[in-house]
């Protein structure tokens, strides 16, 4: 099972757990997972069927290039990040 850090503005979804555990074996089910779990969490995660443009995701300290089709394995860890655009 992956571990999801949960950013501090979404906590409000998992009665305040920074991170969570749940099973996936990419990143949009990790994120269908969080969503049977903690209801609320994919409308925040998700726009259009993509990861929202406002986020980026980490997997194993690595950006998920792939978006939701990103593989998870089994003990990744996952961080949902504010996107940052630079000019």
């Amino acid at each position: 099972m992956a571990t999801v850090w949960i950013p501090s503005l979404m906590r409000d979804l998992t009665a305040g757990q920074a991170e969570v555990v749940v099973e996936g074996r990419t990143l949009g089910a990790v994120v269908a997972a969080l969503e049977r779990a903690y209801p609320g969490v994919q409308a925040r995660l998700v726009h259009k069927g993509e990861l929202d443009p406002t986020l980026r995701a980490l997997v194993d300290g690595r950006a998920a290039l792939l978006g939701l089709a990103e593989p998870v394995k089994e003990h990744s860890e996952i961080q949902i990040v504010p996107a940052i655009a630079g000019g």
